[in-house]
């Protein structure tokens, strides 16, 4: 009798496709991105963004080595306007969005593309190891992608590792009630020759007019990272979220004439890290004009936590320092 469980929900599953010199890593999302959807009663629309970000964060996320935190955080001009996704080693998921209702509720029922709800902006992908040490932050724009191809193009500029990035979500009615859940693959190219891994370069910037500013290299890719691409982009958004299809198997779909191995499980959770003791020392840094200014008609502070809703109450005195 074997001892082997298969990986369920909420969980990231690594694996390794020796032969193809690939790395990577896969994740499904289900009561951790439900419980997160509903307590912000997102419209679908924004649900299924928000969906994307919390899978694309764990799969990032779960490859810190050290105590930290990883964020991802979107700042665009389209009618989902911000999305912060907080993964907090070793499992901890969060996140929040911002939307215009109007703009949201004019779209009417139905799939919409990510790209068109995200607008042109940037994407940030900051790691923060915590206490004295400094952050890392990685930025790409978001134009004519989503998460998806701002991944692969940010491990492509600022990392230099070929990477494909798939992500899905879907809404699923259970005894009557909607519940979310989403999937997603992270696989890179990582052979131990740096020559294998060349690739052409990713112009500059835009070319000034009447001339021509770069010419992108042209770099044969090697036959492993073409075929591995060319496996992955069989993949179809079902299996990403089927709940009778274990990360296993699905990976055993792509890749069992190469050769596959997946590694212990590393579960996630939906988890805020508010408390009122960090939020008191988040409001002690306000001026004390501006902790005056938030003072209600009750004569009490009021906070509330974008992520978790939780809602916390002060007096005045509670958030004071000695010079207020």
């Amino acid at each position: 009798m074997s001892d082997f469980i298969p990986a369920g929900d909420d969980t990231i599953l690594p694996f390794a496709v020796e032969s193809l010199d690939l790395r990577g890593r896969a994740v499904r999302l289900g009561p951790a991105l439900d419980a997160i959807v509903q307590r912000h009663a997102y419209p679908d629309a924004v649900a299924r963004v928000l969906g994307e970000a919390v899978a694309l964060t764990a799969l990032l996320g779960s490859s810190l080595k050290f105590e930290g935190r990883f964020q991802l955080q979107s700042k665009t001009d389209g009618p989902i306007s911000l999305v912060v996704a907080d993964f907090d080693t070793p499992d901890r998921l969060r996140a929040y969005v911002q939307f215009d209702p109007q703009a949201i509720a004019a779209l009417g029922a139905g799939p919409h593309d990510v790209k068109a709800l995200l607008g042109n902006g940037i994407l940030a992908l900051t790691i923060d190891p915590g206490g004295d040490m400094n952050r890392y932050q990685g930025v790409v724009e978001l134009t004519d992608q989503g998460f998806e191809g701002a991944a692969d193009q940010y491990f492509r500029q600022s990392e230099q590792i070929p990477t494909r990035v798939r992500l899905a979500v879907a809404e699923q009615i259970v005894d009557g009630q909607s519940r979310y859940r989403a999937g997603g693959i992270l696989a890179q190219f990582l052979p131990t020759s740096i020559e294998r891994m060349r690739q052409a370069d990713l112009p500059p910037g835009d070319a000034p007019e009447g001339g021509k500013l770069f010419d992108e290299r042209h770099v044969a890719e090697d036959n492993s990272w073409v075929e591995a691409k060319a496996l992955l982009a069989t993949l179809e958004d079902h299996e990403l979220i089927d709940p009778m299809l274990a990360s296993e198997r699905l990976l055993y779909r792509l890749f069992h004439e190469q050769g596959v191995m997946v590694f212990p499980t590393q579960p996630l959770r939906e988890a805020c890290q508010c408390s009122r003791e960090r939020v008191v020392a988040m409001m002690r840094r306000f001026s004390a004009q501006d902790k005056r200014d938030m003072v209600g008609d009750d004569g009490s502070i009021h906070v509330t936590c974008e992520f978790c809703s939780r809602q916390y109450t002060f007096a005045p005195d509670d958030v004071s320092q000695p010079e207020d």
